[in-house]
């Protein structure tokens, strides 16, 4: 027993002093950051995967199961519902445990709901589907939260581009989940499994495949070695103050402590949540438009098939010019992008595939810059001390403003038709432009102060 109780101390000092290897060594920062990147990029074109291939056939399995269409939308209001409980879920754990834990758990649990999808596909059990379902929006939450991993310690000019470099490799995933929706159907059925669990298989193996790669290899994990920089720069300021030696260190020192920058917080979140709502309310009616106006499905499907594209392919160009000209310029060239759009989607002929495709495409391009500019804004705004908790309550709000733009536009569709949808939406991405405006002042004013 004391023997064993003697180690106990010694593993804690092993763990401890290999982190503090990683805080001494910027050397060793600069690998671990290049490591965790590399990390992130495989669990996102696994996870993209189990995205895709779900959400491509959820609606249908539903159907297919109740022999209705009235409840066939709501596999995605349970996605959409597992997702935003899941992005707390996993913020909370990444602040408390690090990113290794948080997001291993979110792919973990995206897997198992997976899982149970398919069991209750087998034994028709509409309950469990629906259960499973909630858990399976589990995966959703994570892989947009393991845009996040790669940031932890990067520099501040690197921020944007490691978001960047998570979100397009998440397109490898996303177009190829769709596609291998006909092969896992034949797989299922081989087995003696309905056709439509077939993805839902490929879902469970991804999601859990990405969990374990990050379980298994992110160590050391970044957010902890980044938490334990960040506390040892607090300690080297308070011994300058006590010292005498900054003068700086001191006026810094009598001012109050604080983990973020509410102002960047208000800003970065209004961002994303503004966008979410704009992109999604467009996207989800144009299919309905087009089939009203005599487009087959193969023509829906190419068109939000390049939406898809311009959402998250020019991601890395994306990151450079969000570190290079800043956040506050790509968050105006969101506003004006969406704007764009709008305009473009509400004043095209309804027969026009050629204007809708331009209108698709840069509504996915105006998100682009949005999620790009406002995860950035949001990571500078915070600390390592409420950093993943944050970043997880602010995703909470971003699947949340996704679920009122979709479940939204189809009331006003009905009621005033899709150019006026589609304008509205417009006109609303440049409420950024006034709260962006708002924020550049005030930092502004500050700064001049302390001058």
């Amino acid at each position: 027993m004391n023997n064993h109780t003697s180690m106990a101390p010694k593993r804690q000092k092993s763990r401890s002093d290999r982190v503090n290897e990683y805080v001494k060594s910027p050397e060793k920062q600069k690998k671990l950051y290049k490591k965790t990147l590399w990390l992130v990029v495989v669990s996102q074109i696994f996870g993209g995967a189990g995205l895709a291939a779900g959400l491509t056939v959820g609606a249908l399995l539903a159907q297919d199961m109740l022999g209705s269409d009235s409840l066939s939308g709501l596999p995605a209001a349970l996605f959409t519902l597992g997702s935003a409980a899941a992005a707390l879920m996993v913020g909370r754990l990444s602040q408390r445990f690090g990113r290794r834990v948080g997001l291993a758990t979110g792919f973990i649990a995206g897997g198992a709901g997976a899982t149970g999808v398919v069991l209750a596909a087998l034994w028709d059990q509409i309950a469990l589907l629906f259960v499973s379902l909630l858990i399976y929006g589990a995966g959703t939450a994570t892989n947009l939260q393991a845009r996040y991993a790669g940031t932890d310690l990067a520099l501040p000019n690197q921020r944007a581009k490691a978001i960047s470099t998570a979100l397009v490799f998440t397109t490898i995933g996303a177009v190829a989940g769709p596609n291998l929706v006909e092969p896992t159907g034949h797989m299922a059925t081989s087995i003696g499994l309905p056709a439509l669990s077939g993805p839902f298989i490929l879902a469970a193996a991804a999601y859990l495949i990405a969990g374990l790669v990050l379980l298994l290899f992110l160590r050391p994990d970044p957010f902890i070695v980044a938490k334990a920089i960040d506390e040892e720069k607090s300690l080297n300021k308070g011994a300058q103050v006590k010292d005498g030696k900054s003068l700086q260190a001191k006026v810094d020192a009598s001012r109050p402590e604080s983990s973020h920058n509410r102002k960047g917080l208000i800003v970065g979140a209004t961002v994303m949540v503004l966008t979410q709502i704009v992109m999604v309310g467009i996207m989800v009616m144009t299919p309905v438009h087009m089939k009203q106006h005599g487009h087959g499905l193969g023509d829906a499907g190419l068109v939000i098939g390049i939406h898809i594209a311009f959402m998250y392919l020019p991601s890395l160009l994306t990151g450079v010019l969000v570190d290079k000209l800043g956040r506050t310029f790509m968050s105006y060239a969101s506003g004006v992008t969406l704007l764009l759009a709008g305009l473009t989607a509400a004043f095209a002929p309804g027969e026009s595939m050629g204007l809708l495709i331009v209108a698709l495409a840069l509504l996915g391009l105006g998100w682009n810059f949005g999620l790009i500019s406002g995860t950035a804004a949001i990571i500078d705004s915070t600390t390592p001390k409420v950093r993943a908790k944050t970043q997880g309550t602010v995703d909470v709000l971003i699947a949340l403003a996704g679920a009122s733009g979709g479940a939204l536009s189809g009331m006003v569709m009905a009621g005033v038709g899709y150019s006026m949808l589609s304008l509205a939406g417009g006109l609303m991405s440049l409420l950024l432009i006034p709260v962006v405006a708002w924020s550049w002042r005030k930092n502004s004013t500050s700064h001049s102060e302390k001058g």
